[in-house]
């Protein structure tokens, strides 16, 4: 596979951004990921070849910035945040429910493909603790008794 005329034409429109194709590195993994939900071996090779970068290069930058998966992803990712300041306002009562409702433990896609639950270090609202993340969205401070209406929002 190679990438798309719809993946190249948004590519191209992050390029006059950066001063030149490798400083769009981050921000290319992130369209590219948003089309094709991970990114495999496979879509590292497409975009290397646009980019003028190897594989490893941009591997190891898709291994080292948050919220970029190297793996199958479900439909939504469910980030829980176990920052300390989450961990000591209820992490543990929070992970606990939403691992109870989605079937599966953090790390974990739901069979049907619909969510994966991941541990993040931190989500950056230790005001809003604990925190989740859904996608984009961010959600807190979540109770365990709050966490059947927010994922039914993403059903």
């Amino acid at each position: 596979m190679s990438l798309t005329d719809e993946e190249r034409r948004e590519l191209e429109e992050l390029l006059p951004h950066y001063p030149d194709r490798r400083a769009a590195a981050d921000s290319a993994l992130r369209a590219l990921q948003r089309r094709r939900r991970w990114l495999s071996d496979e879509s590292l090779a497409d975009l290397g070849e646009f980019l003028g970068m190897s594989v490893a290069e941009l591997d190891s930058l898709a291994t080292f910035a948050n919220m970029l998966f190297r793996q199958p992803v479900g439909r939504h990712v469910v980030l829980l945040c176990d920052s300390f300041a989450c961990w000591s306002l209820g992490y543990d009562g929070l992970r606990a429910e939403v691992e109870a409702r989605l079937g599966v433990a953090t790390g974990g896609t739901t069979p049907d493909g619909r969510f994966t639950l991941l541990p993040i270090v931190c989500l950056g609202a230790c005001d809003r603790g604990p925190a989740m993340m859904v996608d984009a969205d961010l959600h807190g401070p979540v109770a365990p008794g709050g966490v059947g209406a927010i994922l039914e929002d993403y059903a």
